[in-house]
């Protein structure tokens, strides 16, 4: 059989449908989103929640969504740049970071809905798969899917620190610890011990103490900001010890600065002109001008 092209002809392309605009660019990934939005036809219009993480380059951001026809709404949100508040001053974007940020919004999410009380998660952070159950006779525990976007789910991804860190801190999330940091594929155990290390920062801190014997000069410039800080490799497991505790005691996002009625905003573009302005701008100009021209005659 002879080699035939196919030539892209006019019926082709008056046929040609082209992809979603957030698909075009890269960004969402349509066949998971659907099976995370659309609700059962019995459940009729009950949000379908889902636990939204995104890592960036310098900050994590944790959002419980909902879809409706309008678009996504925000139950709430926390972001790793609000960890100061609560002690963490460095590493923002690690493991640890993540567990914590995925703390601070499942306390934050509870306490919004009056459930912190009921479903206080885990409390002894030891690493070990946990999940939460229903209480009798109360209100049921809230439920979300997460939602990774298009990130990898590779074992030991920051992502799952996110997920545990949300667990731990009441939400009923459907998962397996076949993910966390400590699991091993070929033998299918699971090491709690090595996920409690991630989770307190010890992979970090075992990094530092190697690197800070093997070349200082290098220690200094990788961790200059711990070290600004005053963060040893000793010192990290307390920091977030401490960090746990206070989001617990207090969830809530920092409250919004009141600017003052009579504060104007700030302007970028230039100010527009009157008329009087704009003529008297055109005389300077013709003055100018011909001001060179004298001169240069």
């Amino acid at each position: 059989m002879t080699f035939v092209k196919v030539v892209k002809d006019r019926q082709y392309f008056k046929r040609f449908q082209v992809k979603y605009r957030r698909r075009r660019e890269g960004k969402t990934d349509y066949y998971a989103r659907k099976r995370l939005c659309v609700q059962d036809k019995n459940k009729y219009n009950t949000p379908k929640y889902r636990l939204v993480v995104r890592f960036t380059n310098k900050d994590i951001t944790v959002q419980v969504a909902y879809a409706r026809l309008q678009g996504d709404f925000v139950l709430a949100a926390a972001y790793s740049h609000e960890l100061p508040r609560y002690g963490i001053n460095v590493g923002l974007t690690n493991y640890a970071a993540g567990y914590c940020t995925g703390l601070l919004l499942a306390r934050r999410v509870l306490s919004k809905l009056n459930l912190a009380d009921t479903y206080a998660g885990q409390t002894e952070v030891d690493g070990d798969e946990y999940s939460v159950e229903d209480v009798a006779g109360a209100r049921s525990a809230f439920r979300c899917f997460l939602d990774i976007g298009l990130a990898r789910t590779t074992t030991g991804a920051r992502i799952f620190g996110v997920l545990k860190g949300a667990v731990d801190g009441g939400l009923n999330i459907p998962h397996n610890c076949k993910r966390f940091p400590g699991y091993d594929a070929e033998s299918s155990e699971f090491n709690a011990e090595v996920h409690r290390g991630h989770i307190f920062g010890q992979h970090v801190a075992n990094y530092m103490r190697s690197l800070q014997e093997d070349d200082e000069t290098s220690f200094q410039r990788q961790f200059s900001g711990f070290v600004k800080a005053g963060v040893t490799a000793d010192s990290i497991e307390g920091m977030y010890t401490s960090a746990h505790a206070a989001i617990r005691a207090d969830p809530s996002p920092k409250p919004k600065k009141e600017q003052p009625a009579d504060k104007k905003p700030k302007r970028f573009a230039r100010k527009k002109l009157s008329r009087e302005q704009r003529v008297n701008r055109v005389a300077q100009k013709k003055a100018s001008f011909l001001h060179k021209l004298q001169s240069s005659a």
